[in-house]
Order: structure tokens, then C-alpha cells, then sequence
């Protein structure tokens, strides 16, 4: 209690101190009040203060008292007593080591829930195997695709992936190519001539696969005794998805073409293959297109084509329709013309053509034996209206396309759509990935039927959608 050197009313001073028998200092208990004014008779101001001072000092059974604490936290740090200044900061530290190792606590906690699964998890992550729940019970005739739902992705130049076939089935593609080049009366796979090796051929990386593919996916059981005559494809979630197959002629389009119907034949036989009957088209687990060098001419004849079950890849920038009759299309951009078999040795026979060939024949997709009309493009001979998009729409410039770009590609897909033809924009934007992802939300958004991916995660398990700003 410090010391007063004024007079309190109704006091006398003793000692050079006020008399404070009646005190009115809120912090002193009823005890120390009573000690005082016994102590203003009998004993010394200094005494009765350090006697007062002791009995502060916490104890074990006051440390955790926070009544006492509290009375400490209401005074300002320069009127509070050493002693309280000092157990507050243990307090304090007490108080977050607490704290820590709740949280840490916690932290382990939620980890041993996912390492240690709990009783439903221990049955889900084991059934099916050898002496668990389930023993048996997992698998079935034509579960070669379980869970995968088929989603509309082209897989461009597919034979490139490190598993040519599968990884686009596994992503979902409903539609895989093959560049096609014809040598030695075989059909080789490749991009170029330098890449072409005796072991993969389009029997090999395809035809053989698919076959083998189908026929689990069609079995004769007990329960499916017609399995030879069913036509489920190659997704079991979906089996009426028929799976195309757009083999790209590499070489001169007339000489390879008897051979891609020769090779075809498998499918044929077990009638995998999509084809037109009269003026119906039969879709089966496999729908066959071509591209590239092509000709049309003779997938539209009867000797070429007797079972009308290749169908062409028409020139979707030749099928531009404003919404009235009178509009005019934006002008296209311009770019150079394209050079079709320039790594052709001349050379080798087998793989050249002659000058009359070429002018016919090897003018790339949708240009080798073309109609002089677009009309002549209907679903029961064209499957797919394909073009560049950098060729026919031009590059994006400033991370958006222009008013004029949205135009033509609107104008294609309204063409294309009036055929019953499916539009598909190959040669798009890769790279940055927003702008990639940009030109594939607006292709979609647009009504493109298939997008041409290169990159399968990137198009099939991530959401792209949310990831369109140009950079990076």
C-alpha cells in the first residue's frame, strides 16, 4: 500500500502516514483489510505490505487460478507486482504448448484416419481379393473398360503415345488416327518416313488391338449365347459408342486405297464396321473414316467402296453459311498452301505417284477427288468436316479471338451441322496452355463436335475450363 502525504477526511496522520483503517483499495481481500486495521494499531505499515506481498506470490494450487490472474490483467504492466508480470508470461507459455499439442494432436489424428481406414474402407479397399469380401466377385466378361465414360476428344497422331490405342481408350477418346503409308504392299504407321519401322503396322498398333478388345467385349456365354452377333463397343458403359478410327493416306490415295479396304476385312467379317445401307446408315463398334489423301471419288463408288463402310473427311472450310442467305463470309486469313508428300522419295515406286496421280490424288484432306460442290457431302458417305484452325480461323493474336474469327467458325459449324456432318478443328492452339484452353472452351461453347487433343490429361481429367486467361 503506498504511502499518502495528504490528509483524508476524517483521519489522523501517523507516522507521516494517513490512516487508512477503512481502506478502499478493491484489490485487498476481506483478510488483508482486516489484517490492516489490526495492523494500523499494533504493527507497522511496511510489515503488514511485505506480509501482504507474500501471501501474493502464486502457489502450485494458484498458478492455474485465473481469477487471480485476471485481477493482474486488469492493472496496466508498470502498476502490476514483478511477481504477477513474470507468472503471467509462464501462464502465457503454458497456454500455446497447450495449444501446440492440441493441434498437433489433431494433425495426427486426421492422419491416421486416412493411413488406418476405418471398417467400410477396409471392405471397399480389399473386396474381390483372395480372402476377402468379395472373393470372385470383381471382374466380369466385358470389364476391359470399366468406369470410363466416352467423351467427345479425337486422340491426334495417336500412334505417338507411349501406348498407341489403349491411352485414348482409357482417356475416353471416342475417335484415334493413324497416318497411313503404303510400302511393300504393307501398311506401316507413322508420321514420316523416317519415323516408319517393320514392326508397326496399322494391323499391329490397331486392327489386331481392336479385335482382340471386341471380342471380350461381345462373348458367347451361357447367359450371351449370340456373342458373335452382338455389337457392343469398346466401352462397356456405353456400348452402342462406336469407336472412329481416321486413318490419315499418307501416300498416293488411289493406290492405297485397296489395300486399307483388303486390311479391313476382320472387321468386315465379324461386322464391326459402321456402313450404309441404301439410305440408312448401320452404326457398329467401329466407323472407319478417311483423310488426308483420300479420294473421294472412290469412296463414293461401288467398285472401290462395295461395302460402303469407309467414309470421307469433307472440307469443312468449303461449308461456310451465314444465318441468311445473303451474308457473306469474313475474310479468311491467309496462309501457305499446304505441300502433300514432299518426304515422298520418287524413287520408290510403291510410294510415289505418277503427275496425274498427284493433281488427283494427293491433295490432302478433303481436296483428293473432291465434288465440285460441297452439297455433295452428306452423312451417308462424310463422317466428319475437318480443316486447320490455324489455316481457316488464323492465329489468336491478342488471346481472344476476334469478332470476325467467331464469325467463320460459327459459319463452318453451321454448314457442316446442316450436312449432319461433326466438326473437328485440328492444328489448334497448344501452347500457352491458357490460350489452348481458351480456343477449347470457346470451340465447345460454340458446338465443335470432337476436339483434337495432343495432350489427353490435359484434355480428359483436368477441368481446362477454369484455367482460360492467355498467360502462361
Amino acid at each position: 500500500m503506498a504511502p499518502m502525504f495528504c490528509r483524508s477526511e476524517g483521519s489522523a496522520v501517523t507516522g507521516g502516514f494517513a490512516d487508512t483503517s477503512t481502506s478502499s483499495d478493491p484489490l485487498l481481500s476481506e483478510e488483508d483489510r482486516n489484517e490492516e486495521r489490526i495492523g494500523n494499531q499494533t504493527g507497522s505499515w511496511s510489515n503488514r505490505t511485505n506480509k501482504r506481498w507474500l501471501r501474493s506470490l502464486p502457489s502450485k494450487r494458484s498458478y492455474y487460478n485465473t481469477s487471480s490472474s485476471a485481477h493482474a490483467l486488469d492493472r496496466p504492466r508498470w502498476a502490476m507486482n514483478p511477481y504477477d508480470q513474470h507468472d503471467d508470461e509462464k501462464m502465457m507459455r503454458g497456454v500455446r504448448r497447450r495449444s501446440g499439442v492440441i493441434q498437433l494432436f489433431s494433425v495426427l489424428s486426421g492422419l491416421l484416419i486416412v493411413l488406418v481406414p476405418d471398417g467400410i474402407h477396409r471392405i471397399t479397399d480389399k473386396w474381390g481379393q483372395i480372402g476377402h469380401i468379395g472373393e470372385g466377385l470383381s471382374s466380369w466378361p466385358t470389364d476391359f473398360s470399366r468406369g470410363i465414360l466416352p467423351i467427345p476428344c479425337h486422340s491426334h497422331n495417336d500412334y505417338w503415345r507411349r501406348v498407341p490405342l489403349y491411352s485414348a481408350i482409357e482417356a475416353g477418346c471416342i475417335s484415334v488416327e493413324a497416318d497411313v503409308w503404303l510400302f511393300s504392299e504393307e501398311l506401316y504407321v507413322g508420321h514420316s518416313l523416317a519415323s516408319l519401322t517393320p514392326s508397326r503396322t496399322l494391323a499391329s498398333l490397331y486392327i489386331n488391338p481392336l479385335l482382340t478388345i471386341l471380342e471380350k467385349q461381345n462373348p458367347t456365354t451361357h447367359f450371351h449365347p449370340d456373342g458373335n452377333h452382338s455389337h457392343h463397343g469398346v466401352f462397356d458403359t456405353v456400348p452402342e459408342q462406336s469407336l472412329i478410327l481416321l486413318i490419315d493416306f499418307k501416300t498416293s490415295g488411289s493406290a492405297l486405297f485397296p489395300y486399307v479396304v483388303s486390311a479391313l476385312e476382320p472387321f468386315r467379317s465379324r461386322g464391326h464396321l459402321t456402313h450404309r445401307n441404301g439410305t440408312q446408315i448401320v452404326t457398329r463398334p467401329i466407323t472407319v473414316v478417311g483423310t488426308g489423301n483420300t479420294p473421294f471419288n472412290l469412296i463414293e463408288s461401288n467398285l472401290t467402296n462395295p461395302h460402303e463402310d469407309i467414309f470421307f473427311d469433307a472440307p469443312l472450310a468449303e461449308m461456310w453459311e451465314g444465318i441468311s442467305v445473303d451474308e457473306k463470309p469474313p475474310p479468311a486469313p491467309k496462309a501457305e498452301p499446304l505441300v502433300y508428300g514432299a518426304d515422298i522419295d520418287a524413287s520408290m515406286p510403291e510410294l510415289a505417284a505418277t503427275e496425274a496421280e498427284k493433281r488427283s490424288d494427293d491433295m490432302g484432306q478433303g481436296k483428293s477427288g473432291a465434288p465440285e460442290s460441297p452439297d455433295a457431302y452428306t452423312p451417308l458417305n462424310s463422317y466428319y468436316a475437318s480443316v486447320s484452325f490455324t489455316r481457316a480461323i488464323g492465329h489468336v493474336l491478342s488471346g481472344k479471338l476476334s469478332e470476325a474469327q467467331l464469325q467463320l467458325i460459327r459459319g463452318h459449324i453451321r454448314g457442316a451441322h446442316k450436312r449432319g456432318l461433326k466438326v473437328r478443328y485440328w492444328e489448334t492452339p497448344f501452347w500457352p496452355i491458357g490460350l489452348r484452353n481458351y480456343v477449347w472452351d470457346t470451340l465447345v461453347k460454340e458446338g465443335v463436335d470432337v476436339l483434337n487433343v495432343d495432350d489427353l490429361k490435359g484434355a480428359t481429367e483436368t477441368d481446362w475450363r477454369k484455367r482460360t486467361e492467355w498467360w502462361p
